[in-house]
């Protein structure tokens, strides 16, 4: 499956810039069975977010569209207001249908926690023969809520991971795949905000928490990819790790 990291440049609140500038990113990363972007790709990392998040579901619309012209899925979180605000995940599929991830664990540090509501089951979506898990950015410090109980191959995680966290994204993404035998696909920002400045850090790992592909500049730019299932099967059953876990059951 090849996959191609949409590292991109939010602009505060500018849906239509921004939704502009993913589509120039698109058509130039061309076939491309998967596209990640980031969290809250359209309007930037928002935890105020009265009159900001969206509730026309203009931005789920264009990653429909999107993804039918490129015939490939399409993966990022975006702001919504449906009933409360959720930061949702959306996994959308060339033939318009999609599922979505509402974010487990808001980031309290920063207020997220006040004005979202946070989610409350895993997801795990089937894409090109790989079982997907969703992630979103502060998800990824916890370890119980992404334990692999042998029902997936490849994390997605999308984040606004400033900078001078950067040392602690790197560790726990390789982290992630170690512990877990899968792949990570993880999907940061550039630029700033009010709050933080940005420099990327987009990666896709493999099982053994090698870096097959990263960003090379501070920049909007694409990183792509290749995974192999033949790969990780191979590694799983060599090095069967996830057979010896413990069991335990998710907190809902």
């Amino acid at each position: 499956m090849k996959i191609s990291i949409l590292q991109t440049n939010i602009k505060w609140a500018d849906c239509e810039y921004n939704r502009n500038q993913a589509e120039l990113l698109l058509n130039k990363a061309q076939d491309s069975d998967l596209y990640v972007l980031p969290e809250m790709w359209s309007t930037g990392f928002v935890t105020s977010p009265e009159g900001i998040a969206e509730e026309d579901e203009y931005s789920l619309n264009w990653m429909i569209e999107q993804a039918r012209v490129h015939n490939a899925a399409i993966c990022g979180s975006v702001s919504i207001k449906n009933g409360g605000y959720r930061n949702r995940n959306y996994f959308v599929f060339p033939d318009g249908t999609f599922k979505y991830y509402d974010k487990r664990h808001l980031f309290s540090f920063g207020g997220e926690n006040a004005n979202y509501e946070h989610g409350g089951s895993r997801v795990i979506v089937e894409w090109k023969g790989y079982r997907c898990l969703l992630l979103t950015c502060y998800d990824l410090r916890f370890p119980v809520w992404c334990r692999n109980q042998d029902d997936y191959d490849v994390i997605i995680i999308v984040a606004n991971w400033p900078e001078s966290r950067k040392h602690v994204w790197d560790t726990l993404l390789k982290a992630r795949a170690i512990e877990n035998q899968c792949f990570v696909i993880a999907s940061n920002r550039v630029g700033q905000d009010n709050s933080s400045i940005y420099i990327g850090g987009s990666y896709v790992i493999d099982a053994k928490g090698k870096i097959i592909s990263q960003n090379h500049t501070e920049d909007e730019e694409i990183i792509s990819a290749t995974i192999s299932h033949n790969d990780l099967d191979n590694f799983r059953n060599k090095f069967r790790v996830l057979s010896d876990r413990d069991e335990f059951k998710l907190c809902k």
